[in-house]
């Protein structure tokens, strides 16, 4: 009995650094007037590896012993996979949205040529030898798998930044968020099939087939459940317990869908997506709970991330591979995104914008890292590698957002004619 306390002690006292090492984060972030969730993220990431920078392996073993990390992995999980139902709950577009032609177009250039990109990565690995970097995954997969992280907007952070930036009812701002969420339920479907292609054979795809089947299934009758008399009226009168329901169906969907083959993601995305809208019953308010509870506990999947993961690959990974995926995926977004803009008809400088905010990976990117990292599609120095990528990118976007502003400034201020003609045409004037 006492060595059980000991233990929940020692899980209970980690948790506790853990959120406040996350709130620490958010605080930086807020400071230096970045996303919050660069800072949570970054800070999650490197505090185990400078844990063990600034100690030796006997002390860092003590800190966070096995039994203790495992706990903090299933927790850091369940965060995870409860953000990813209010997340994928959002992903469906609203009314009076842009038209489908500026839609479309920003679609094609945003999405379509980071795809390309994610290509010319791989083929940069191939050429290179990059053996760390290409783990032994199946070809097809990981060119799919690396695409993906490639041409991902994080629509969580991408809304934020609307709203700070007061851009939430502009043409711009309409016009990316939608495209964000086109393109990253493209990127779920992609996603999934690269899971399925992980063994490099038909039968790895048969079996996440039959996960994804399923799990859809499952979803399916949630979907059916929620749309009755007594769960609209559950809903309405206790939503704090309909939010516990929602948060056990998303979990029991997800480790289903674990335990056959497929990543508990795809599990949870899909209750997320199986959830009415408001206009049947005011799901919001659960779905935003159990989305809080989530994004509660995702510090936590991040310090294990770091621990499991980015220790080993910083030793592993090259800069020149960092370089080469950061480049790559400016390139992508920005371009893609500027091109895609300008086809949808809008101006030089809100195509410029519109490329900034493209170029927004957050949360969301981290999110695909992990399924492809779990699948054995994604080795420990090409997570790092996109890791990095996901929260340059970001932290890029206000900078971005702010040189453009001031660019648009510069290029309408009204031309004065210099103080020195004037001088002299009117002592030219008899």
């Amino acid at each position: 009995m006492s060595e059980f306390l000991a233990r929940a002690a020692h899980v209970t006292a980690a948790l506790a650094a853990v959120l406040v090492l996350a709130r620490a984060g958010r605080a930086a972030a807020r400071w230096l007037r970045q996303p919050e969730v660069v800072g949570e993220v970054t800070m999650g990431l490197l505090v185990g590896p400078a844990v063990l920078a600034l100690s030796d392996r006997a002390l860092f073993d003590a800190l966070l012993p096995a039994h203790v990390l495992h706990v903090l992995k299933f927790v850091g999980q369940t965060g995870l996979v409860l953000y990813l139902v209010g997340l994928a709950h959002k992903l469906r577009p609203g009314p009076g949205g842009p038209s489908q032609r500026a839609l479309t177009a920003l679609v094609v250039g945003a999405f379509v040529v980071p795809l390309s990109t994610g290509l010319l990565l791989v083929g940069l690995i191939e050429l290179t030898d990059d053996t760390a970097a290409r783990g032994p995954g199946a070809l097809p997969a990981f060119m799919l798998m690396i695409a993906v992280s490639m041409s991902i907007t994080a629509v969580p952070v991408l809304s934020r930044i609307l709203g700070d930036r007061g851009l939430s009812d502009s043409t711009e701002g309409q016009l990316a968020l939608s495209a964000a969420i086109v393109m990253d339920s493209l990127g779920w479907v992609l996603l999934t099939l690269a899971i399925g292609l992980g063994d490099g054979d038909l039968s790895g795809l048969w079996q996440s087939a039959v996960a994804l089947l399923v799990g859809g299934g499952c979803a399916f009758l949630l979907r059916l459940g929620l749309r009755t008399g007594p769960a609209r009226r559950l809903c309405r009168r206790a939503p704090r317990a309909t939010a516990a329901l929602l948060g056990a169906a998303a979990l029991g969907t997800a480790l289903l869908t674990e335990h056959l083959g497929m990543t508990a993601i795809v599990g949870a995305a899909l209750v997320g997506l199986a959830i009415p809208g408001e206009h049947l019953a005011p799901w919001a308010e659960p779905v935003a709970t159990v989305a809080r509870t989530g994004r509660l506990l995702t510090p936590v999947f991040f310090v294990v991330t770091g621990v499991t993961v980015l220790i080993k690959a910083f030793s592993s990974a090259s800069w020149t591979l960092i370089a080469a995926t950061l480049l790559l995926s400016c390139v992508g977004k920005l371009l893609g995104g500027y091109l895609g803009a300008r086809l949808s008809g809008l101006r030089p400088g809100s195509a410029r914008r519109i490329g900034a905010l493209m170029n927004t990976r957050g949360l969301t990117e981290l999110i695909v890292i992990e399924a492809g990292h779990r699948s054995g599609i994604l080795p420990a120095p090409m997570v790092l590698a996109l890791v990095i990528m996901a929260l340059v990118t970001t932290a890029m976007t206000g900078p971005l957002l702010t040189l453009v502003d001031r660019t648009e400034r510069r290029d309408k201020a009204p031309v004065r004619p210099p103080l020195h003609r004037s001088v002299a045409s009117e002592g030219s004037t008899p």
